[in-house]
């Protein structure tokens, strides 16, 4: 997401970094390449108009600051305006005090309402709440079959009625009441377009109900439209945010860059993939560090806390330090580092990656011919590849639906690995005598098993 603003972000402040003092030609020329670099990400021209002065502002007198290049204030101003656009502190939820907290969700046909219901949902029951979903799309064929699927795979329970939206609303919180539900979302019909049915239902739902937050989800890639639709929904609903869909598919980044600027509400929460898990909130400041380029660590961290399972990293990491790591250890890890999601995500996570390795497309399906390949292998191969002669690799190849030559390159790559590994100074070729005739004794037991 945002890798074409960010490109040319980092090209436009790129000449100015390293500058002792910046002339009136040298901040001109950077501002006008990071208007030109706004107005190609689809930026609402008045939001452009006001970022470009407010960095004209601080790039006046920036000799002021002696920790600081002048080149490097100017950059600090452009992060500043970024998270500033992007919604300054982020949102936060404040939970009723007498529960269920209702959500309603608003929006278009087509910008993923119905999953980011279920999204949502599934966040707030990894938070410890207790979440309960109500399908009050009775316009979309399907609609009521769609969410509650995917409530199964949620694991959270949906409500719906074959009556009217208003009804079934209002009997959905009552019934989420009475079972013990704290947080309740609300899934509402949508059209193609804007149009006085859909806002006189959405209206009726959101007066009979009385939400405590109206988010309307948006789909990102739509740029400008979606800013001019979320003004007309606040036109007539009162927003308290907006989501944004298809954050992952939004290379230019208008819409998250335009919305809390012209509706002047923020952006709660973010999806970034197809899966139910590839949701979370919203942070300004993280968001504008991955458009400079400057990573985004913490939200690396808390994806991996979610998703890679603890005991295993921690069983990896202890056979990896006694020299015992094998291609079932590998396996295992690479399998929970698949659980984080695309390769090309986490890339972009990461500070100091060079922006033409974050832009390239990672194949994800070698990632699965390395599991076949290792899948093919018995026991014995897998815990002492030296084993593996031509007649194996053969054998393997043929399981996997691999080449040989794509099999002895997994194998060579692997012993590369364990190279460096003991270079490093750990495992059995850095320890003492006595502890590397142990560690081969019990290495030569788990063979014979």
């Amino acid at each position: 997401m945002f890798d074409g603003l960010g490109s040319r972000l980092e090209t436009a402040l790129g000449r100015i970094r390293g500058k002792a003092r910046l002339s009136a030609a040298d901040v001109d020329l950077a501002l006008g390449e990071i208007r030109a670099a706004l107005l190609e990400a689809d930026v609402a021209v008045p939001v452009i108009n006001g970022f470009v002065e407010r960095i004209r502002e601080a790039a006046v007198g920036v000799q002021a600051s002696k920790a600081l290049s002048p080149g490097q204030q100017v950059i600090k101003a452009v992060n500043a305006e970024l998270v500033r656009a992007l919604g300054g502190d982020g949102f936060k939820i404040t939970f009723a005090s007498r529960p269920p907290t209702v959500i309603l969700l608003a929006g278009l046909q087509g910008a993923g309402k119905t999953t980011t219901a279920a999204k949502l949902a599934l966040y707030f029951r990894r938070q410890g709440r207790s979440p309960f979903l109500i399908a009050a799309d009775l316009q979309r064929p399907a609609a009521v079959e769609q969410l509650r699927l995917l409530g199964e795979k949620a694991s959270v329970p949906v409500y719906s009625a074959p009556t009217d939206p208003v009804s079934v609303a209002k009997s959905g919180i009552e019934e989420a009441k009475r079972v013990g539900r704290d947080v309740v979302i609300i899934d509402t019909a949508g059209r193609l377009a804007i149009d006085e049915a859909l806002m006189d239902e959405i209206s009726s739902i959101s007066e009979g109900v009385s939400p405590h937050y109206t988010m309307l989800v948006v789909d990102a890639m739509m740029g400008q439209d979606s800013v001019r639709t979320a003004t007309a929904f606040h036109e007539r609903l009162s927003l308290d945010a907006v989501i944004m869909s298809k954050l992952d598919g939004d290379a230019r980044g208008g819409a998250a860059l335009s919305v809390k600027e012209v509706v002047g509400k923020p952006i709660a929460f973010g999806s970034t993939g197809e899966k139910l898990e590839d949701f979370d909130l919203f942070y300004p400041d993280r968001m504008a560090n991955r458009i400079l380029g400057m990573g985004d660590v913490l939200s690396l961290i808390e994806q991996a806390e979610r998703t890679i399972d603890e005991e295993v990293a921690k069983k990896g990491a202890a056979r990896l330090m006694d020299g015992q790591f094998d291609l079932d250890d590998f396996l295992e890890q690479l399998r929970q580092v698949r659980k984080m999601g695309p390769l090309k995500g986490l890339m972009g996570m990461l500070p100091g990656i060079p922006r033409e390795l974050k832009g390239v497309d990672i194949d994800e399906k070698e990632i699965g011919r390395i599991e076949a390949i290792i899948s093919s292998m018995t026991v014995a191969e897998r815990r002492n590849p030296k084993l593996i002669d031509g007649s194996r690799r053969q054998r393997i190849a043929v399981g996997s639906g691999v080449s040989t030559a794509q099999v002895s390159g997994l194998l060579k790559q692997f012993g590369e690995m364990q190279k460096m590994v003991r270079s490093m100074g750990i495992g059995p070729a850095s320890a003492t005598k006595k502890q590397r005739v142990k560690a081969s004794q019990k290495k030569g037991r788990r063979n014979k098993r």
